[in-house]
């Protein structure tokens, strides 16, 4: 390490510097490597070795045709790994290499600062993947080092430290701090400016909009956060935390799809017929913090009346009782809901809309179709509900098991449940269930979305996991409806009543603090988490209607966009003003050589000698010999020494002594 430190003591100054930059640069890019082409980030990483090896051996760089040959490659790379050149992914694709291209040229000055600012804007490209409190931190070092290497760029002469390059980038951050925390509070929120470019064509994890036997198995191995939820008042119990996704009908053998037109039930939104949803009891009132999914859907208990309330949102009920937005999920979204527990859904009838609920794909599961014969056969005349309670009982006595691991499935899927593996995850379980209970003749569905949560114990949020993915099953009943039917709970009936997880194996880390100490690792994860709550809380939610209420705290009775533009305006009016006379007094009281030079130049001028504000003290000592003769000999020497003590390697006498000297000089009349 200190021949590290020696080595680089040794670099000229123009080496050193690249060297920081370099670092710095590395910096920057180092959280886009999950986000770019694996040659991307060999390429970059590549060029930017090469420019420091130059730098630390002197040599020459590279002409423009191997900058024209790699800027074509580039390009090529980049078309063909996004058949496009434009968008989120190959613009911020671009941007790195052109970054890092553009250090092999560095030569001038003016060079560097156009790296600078490249480097600034490769820094914000950062968050249009993630605006998580990490990514937040990180950027924060790269801004106060790149604020270092331009300041250290405006320091030409010598060899100043870095460390001073520092202290003085991080004091004009610390100045420009109370700047910035009032244009993030006030500046106007326009849905465009704000917003988070995406790409259509990158998809994020979570519920899919079509189910094939696995899905939610993967689903279940991963424990990011799906979202959160803060309920008003006690939370709702366990057995009632269904958190509705997309609702499935169509199925063809191995997929369930929703049925046609239905998801995207189009705008303006469809008005329930009063009829068809009917609530009763008390509503449970929450509000939903989303993850961003690039899904259109809001996931709700069942069943919201009104729409949830997000701002700049406009939201459909589908006609299988699901909440869909007006675009895509692709921002933390927050939003309101209420929910009733108690509700009736659908036809209370038996109807022709029913039908396709019913329906079968010939030539699957012939198996499962003969074992629903025999179910009527030992239940003649039996109801749906019967018939129901009795597939429900044979999951439970069956000897089927709830397992993430329940092996391949071939084509007969429900088939291969009811008969041969006998165990399966939820989805297994929903899908074969509903396709037994339409044998049956009773119409049936497959609902997705999440089940359960768990209560943070530090923000008191309920976090909910892609790990609490579920699916189950809604039947038909004559008289009431549609109903809720979970079949998982036969066969697992901790899955839904308290919570029970399958868990992946855990890695070697979480064991080794285990053995620490069992709950450490939950407590520093419910801290974490909590912590990254408040950051999206407070920070990435803060919206236009937080804006304005708080306007309305502060007196405005009906304030608007204009408003906060008017306060913001008179803010800044006034921080110049004080900027202003904060310069002046700053100018007035902290160089007091000036105004000891002044001081004598005002006595000069008021003896008749008229000196100039940029005359320096020697040539003042000399126009003062000429003028007033060798009676001004002392006065000539004390403006000698007081520009000696400004600039002469030796000082000499002290300010303050000069200053006392000041007030015993022969001044001339």
């Amino acid at each position: 390490m200190l021949n590290l430190r020696l080595r680089l003591a040794a670099l000229p100054r123009d080496a050193r510097d690249t060297l920081f930059l370099l670092v710095v640069i590395g910096w920057v890019l180092l959280p886009h490597i999950g986000n770019l082409p694996w040659w991307c980030t060999l390429l970059a990483a590549g060029v930017l070795l090469w420019r420091g090896t130059l730098a630390v051996q002197g040599k020459p760089l590279p002409g423009k045709w191997w900058l024209f040959g790699l800027l074509a490659a580039t390009l090529g790379a980049t078309w063909l790994t996004h058949r496009t050149l434009l968008g989120r992914d190959a613009g911020v694709t671009l941007i790195v290499v052109l970054l890092a291209l553009k250090t092999l040229e560095l030569r001038a000055r003016r060079d560097a600062f156009v790296v600078f600012f490249l480097s600034f804007f490769t820094m914000l490209t950062n968050f249009f993947f993630s605006q998580s409190l990490p990514v937040a931190a990180a950027m924060l070092v790269a801004l106060l080092g790149l604020l270092t290497a331009l300041v250290n760029a405006h320091m030409p002469v010598g060899r100043p430290s870095l460390a001073e390059a520092a202290r003085t980038a991080g004091w004009m951050a610390l100045l420009g701090a109370p700047v910035m925390a009032l244009l993030f509070v006030l500046f106007p929120r326009f849905a465009p400016l704000w917003g988070i470019p995406s790409d259509a064509m990158t998809g994020r994890s979570g519920l899919s909009s079509q189910m094939q036997i696995g899905n939610v198995a993967q689903l279940a191995l991963d424990d990011s956060i799906a979202f959160r939820v803060k309920w008003q008042g006690n939370p709702p119990p366990q057995d009632q935390l269904y958190f509705r996704g997309p609702v499935f009908a169509d199925f063809d053998g191995r997929e369930w799809r929703p049925l046609a037109p239905r998801l995207a039930a189009r705008f303006p939104p469809i008005r329930i017929e009063e009829p068809m949803l009917q609530v009763a009891g008390t509503p449970i009132r929450y509000e939903l913090t989303m993850e961003p999914n690039n899904r259109p859907w809001l996931l709700t208990l069942d069943a919201a009346v009104q729409p949830p309330q997000a701002p700049g949102l406009v939201a459909a009920m589908s006609g299988d009782l699901q909440w869909v937005a007006s675009r895509p999920v692709v921002d933390l979204l927050r939003y309101t809901a209420e929910s009733y527990p108690q509700f009736r859904y659908g036809p209370r009838r038996r109807a022709a809309v029913l039908t396709e609920y019913r329906q079968l794909p010939a030539g699957f599961n012939p198996r499962t179709i003969e074992l629903a014969g025999e179910i009527q056969r030992e239940h003649p005349g039996a109801d749906s509900a019967v018939l129901v309670d009795a597939v429900m009982d044979r999951l439970r006595t069956g000897g089927y098991r709830y397992t993430l691991e329940p092996g391949q499935y071939g084509q007969d899927t429900a088939d291969e449940f009811w008969f041969d593996k006998k165990e399966g995850f939820c989805e297994h379980i929903a899908s074969s269930f509903v396709v037994l209970v339409r044998a049956l003749g009773i119409p049936a569905r497959i609902v997705t979305g999440y089940q359960g949560g768990q209560r943070n114990n530090v923000d008191n949020y309920w976090i909910v996991r892609q790990s609490d993915a579920h699916a189950w099953a809604e039947v038909w009943f004559d008289g009431r409806g549609w109903t809720r039917v979970d079949p998982t709970s036969a066969v697992a009936p901790g899955r839904t009543g308290t919570f029970e997880r399958l868990l992946p194996p855990r890695g070697v880390f979480a064991n080794a603090m285990d053995t620490v100490s069992p709950n450490l690792v939950a407590s520093m994860r419910a801290a974490w988490e909590a912590m990254n709550n408040g950051w999206n809380q407070w920070i990435l939610n803060y919206t236009q209607s937080r804006q304005l209420n708080l306007l309305r705290n502060l007196g405005f009775e009906s304030p608007s966009w204009e408003d906060l533009s008017y306060l913001l305006l008179a803010i800044i009016v006034v921080a110049a003003l004080a900027g202003a006379a904060w310069t002046w007094w700053d100018r007035l009281q902290h160089d007091p050589w000036l105004r000891l030079l002044g001081r004598a130049r005002k006595r000069l001028r008021a003896a008749g000698l008229e000196t100039g504000h940029n005359v320096a003290p020697r040539q003042i000592a000399n126009l003062v010999t000429a003028r007033f003769g060798e009676d001004a000999r002392r006065l000539a020497d004390w403006l000698l020494r007081l520009e000696a003590q400004r600039y002469a390697r030796q000082p000499g006498a002290s300010l303050q002594a000069l200053r006392r000297e000041f007030q015993q000089l022969p001044w001339p009349t």
